[in-house]
């Protein structure tokens, strides 16, 4: 029988992580090393000669760390996210730096967002609700006409299992240990699929590898382990 990480057990942990969402070297820092790789493929899906025209919606914000340069970039960034430390962290280094982000403390899967949104990021979300299917058949009632959302999430296979928990949780200590549940996984067929049935045209998908020589993080053909894609809603 599978044994899958309850809904109280992901709150705690982000919860108990909070204070490390900016430092560098901390228990997020494999975040802050590929914030890189992550704005690359946003504006790369998104037309960056109009952000400062997009509305963002950063489902699973944490800390801010996309937020912030979104919001220097000109978009108009609203972050939300289930563990309430998580947006005090976000909120304090956001006005530090005297950037205007809306951060709301609020849960996906049991509160509901009035606004509508260009864009919508969804950055190692999916994998850590109880229900990802019933969320984006919820959430895609907040993209405005042609909107687009932008996922990342990691495989499900032997090697996702084997690097992305074994090694990188438990080995090398790239995140906390107990960040991922190998059951709540998602395979891109699995994402797409669902992405269509909810009348979304599937535009893109990218791995993120690790170069364990130049030791960098970089956009790739190879999704078997860390991937982005894009979709864009179908008025």
């Amino acid at each position: 029988m599978m044994n899958i990480k309850s809904k109280n057990e992901e709150f705690a942990l982000f919860n108990q992580l909070s204070a490390e969402w900016w430092n560098e070297n901390g228990k997020f820092k494999i975040l802050h090393q590929i914030k890189g790789q992550r704005m690359t493929y946003i504006l790369d899906q998104i037309n960056k000669e109009n952000i400062k025209k997009l509305k963002i919606l950063d489902i699973g914000c944490g800390g801010g760390i996309i937020c912030e340069p979104l919001a220097r970039l000109g978009a108009k960034v609203t972050g939300i996210d289930f563990a309430p430390n998580n947006i005090n962290a976000a909120k304090i280094h956001s006005k530090k730096n005297k950037l205007k982000i809306n951060y709301i403390y609020k849960d996906i899967e049991k509160s509901k967002i009035d606004e509508k949104f260009d864009v919508i990021l969804m950055f190692e979300v999916l994998e850590h609700l109880d229900n990802w299917k019933k969320t984006i058949t919820k959430i895609k009632k907040n993209l405005n006409k042609n909107g687009i959302i932008i996922i990342s999430t990691i495989n499900r296979n032997l090697f996702s299992k084997l690097l992305a928990i074994n090694i990188a949780e438990n080995i090398l200590n790239w995140i906390p240990k107990g960040t991922h549940d190998y059951n709540k996984l998602i395979k891109p067929e699995e994402l797409k699929k669902v992405l269509l049935q909810e009348n979304f045209h599937f535009k893109n998908i990218k791995g993120l590898v690790f170069n364990p020589l130049s030791r960098e993080w970089k956009l790739s053909k190879n999704y078997m382990i860390n991937y982005f894609c894009t979709a864009k809603l179908i008025n």
